[in-house]
């Protein structure tokens, strides 16, 4: 437990430090700064290379407190993470099309299900379905991690958003395998945390520096990998384990999310307006909490609270079934949304 709490410090304050020297230098070469358009909340033009500044204090601390064992059985994951970084920070520096970093993001997968061995090894019961074709476990696998890395990249659109988030999910993916006695990937999750944690002290309203695909892609990627450790660890622990939550699926979806829910939503928001999904807008969650008169940091705060209670509901349904939890999770997602477009279109309809 030293070691952990060790870590967290050493990578908060690596990232605490390196963060200043990074918006210094970004002022000083305008591709590193992220330009005021149509489709960005910020007014003024920002430094975009944080997520330098939290990877450095993430491999500082494991560097320094995670045992050469411990690395030889996370260098797949801490590979995967250093392909995003870098094609991250081209396509901050010199935006790259999208065909190679959807590549990019299928080599990482790949390696992390084919050589790390991280994968779903079936629906864990879910629709009656316990064993999948080994075809079709890697293709699941490998689908899964980019939709939830993409899908945390896209809720990064407001000072401190993508940060919080990060923060409840990790920490509870962190905690949860230091009670189980992973206590390696604890480590793992919790540096993040202890570098995303002062990462958020430049990136709070009034944001100083944005994290930026760098930092996106990564901590979106190390989101995948964590949620689907968890769900096959967690499904695999003895019945009598008290830790053990008996939906599987549904709780590592309560712990992320808000990325998938808010891209799902979006997703049927554009087409049922016969856009295509892919089409960029304001329509995410964000946006509609700020046209409802919310600061950048209430909403951040707002989506944060909410994300702690789907925690909740996954705690105190910890043991009920996938069969019935992900139905009624679904259905308060479902009814929050239609909540939040009425509430949209009533104050629209007021102005």
């Amino acid at each position: 437990m030293t070691a952990i709490f060790l870590a967290i410090a050493t990578s908060f304050i690596i990232t605490f430090l390196v963060i200043p020297v990074i918006i210094k230098f970004s002022k000083r070469k305008k591709k590193m700064m992220d330009v005021p358009g149509r489709r960005k909340i910020h007014k003024k033009v920002t430094p975009s290379l944080g997520g330098i500044g939290i990877l450095m204090g993430l491999v500082v601390a494991l560097i320094v407190w995670l045992p050469f064992e411990a690395f030889q059985q996370f260098k797949f994951i801490l590979g995967g993470i250093l392909i995003l970084f870098f094609i991250g920070l081209r396509d901050d520096v010199v935006p790259l099309k999208p065909f190679y970093k959807l590549l990019a993001q299928m080599i990482a997968a790949a390696m992390i299900v084919n050589l790390a061995g991280i994968k779903l090894d079936s629906f864990y019961g879910l629709f009656g379905v316990e064993e999948l074709n080994p075809f079709l476990i890697q293709v699941i696998s490998i689908f899964t991690i980019i939709v939830v890395t993409n899908s945390f990249n896209l809720i990064d659109g407001l000072d401190g958003l993508a940060g919080t988030i990060a923060t409840i999910a990790l920490t509870t993916f962190g905690i949860w395998f230091y009670l189980v006695g992973d206590e390696w990937t604890s480590l793992l999750a919790l540096s993040m945390t202890g570098a995303i944690i002062a990462f958020l002290t430049f990136n709070w309203d009034p944001s100083k520096i944005f994290m930026g695909d760098t930092g996106a892609l990564s901590i979106g990627f190390l989101f995948a990998v964590m949620a689907i450790k968890f769900i096959d660890a967690n499904h695999n622990l003895p019945e009598d384990n008290i830790y053990k939550f008996q939906a599987s699926v549904t709780t590592g979806i309560c712990i992320i999310i808000i990325p998938l829910f808010d891209t799902l939503r979006i997703f049927i928001l554009r087409l049922s307006k016969k856009q295509s999904p892919f089409t960029p807008d304001k329509n995410h969650m964000h946006h509609a909490l700020m046209r409802m008169g919310m600061t950048h940091s209430q909403t951040a705060l707002s989506l944060g609270t909410l994300n702690l209670v789907y925690v909740a509901i996954a705690l105190f349904g910890k043991n009920v079934e996938d069969a019935v939890l992900l139905p009624a999770v679904l259905i308060f997602s479902v009814l929050l949304s239609l909540t939040l477009d009425f509430l949209i279109v009533r104050k629209l309809n007021r102005s």
